[in-house]
């Protein structure tokens, strides 16, 4: 169904060695997001009182259908935009001052990619903030949870004429509209990225796409909270 997501599993503590962690599916989409808690904060950072969280985002050679080179030499243009993006989103929720002078670093690795990679790696890293979060505070380490309230996101778009919700790769590579949701538990937007393929898109359309993509978003949230519901 055009306003249907995809179906959503996230697997928790998969990664026994890192502080949070957890397995994403979407659709065939898989992305394993680890969560590390390291003390200190890159140099910039030092003297504000204030905590650091980053992220670096993979795909493995064979996550799609023909093999894809390692980036060896740094990442890549579009690399580099989804790893600002995942840490933009997960800074957005997150107390940085209550999280003293540490840094955590969220790994989102794309083990098979079928559209909404960066997406699933929003969904799926904070998820794996949360437990580092609660670990930290079971350490002693913080008073609170950092991790304020939750993040998701969601592709939308507008495929053979129709707004359509979690898009795999074949619906992406056909859509005349596509479009990356990002937003808060509280109702909040943290991004929004949307491209016309060919004509432009009206107002209109754009509102029907971000309602589409809020009614998304709020089912992805239920999903994370089942996830991170004590055990």
């Amino acid at each position: 169904m055009a306003n249907e997501l995809r179906p959503l599993d996230i697997q928790v503590g998969v990664a026994p060695y890192a502080e949070g962690s957890c397995l994403i599916q979407t659709g065939s989409t898989r992305v394993l997001c680890t969560a590390s808690v390291q003390e200190g904060v890159p140099p910039w950072r030092e003297r504000s009182g204030q905590g650091w969280i980053t992220a670096e985002y993979a795909m493995l050679p064979r996550a799609t259908h023909s093999r894809t080179r390692r980036e060896r030499n740094g990442p890549a243009g579009r690399t580099q935009e989804i790893q600002r993006l995942i840490g933009r989103s997960l800074r957005s929720v997150s107390d940085m001052k209550g999280m003293g002078a540490r840094t955590v670093t969220v790994d989102c690795d794309v083990l098979q990619a079928d559209g909404g990679t960066r997406t699933a790696s929003i969904t799926g890293a904070c998820v794996a903030l949360g437990l580092a979060g609660r670990w930290m505070l079971q350490k002693g380490m913080v008073e609170r949870n950092p991790l304020r309230e939750l993040v998701a996101a969601v592709s939308v778009g507008i495929v053979a004429g129709e707004p359509r919700l979690d898009l795999d790769y074949r619906e992406d590579s056909t859509a005349q509209v596509d479009m990356n949701v990002v937003g808060t538990e509280s109702g909040g937007l943290v991004e929004v990225q949307g491209t016309a393929e060919g004509d432009p898109f009206r107002r209109e359309e754009l509102d029907r796409l971000l309602d589409l993509a809020m009614a998304g978003i709020e089912r992805l949230l239920v999903g994370q909270r089942t996830a991170l519901a004590p055990r």
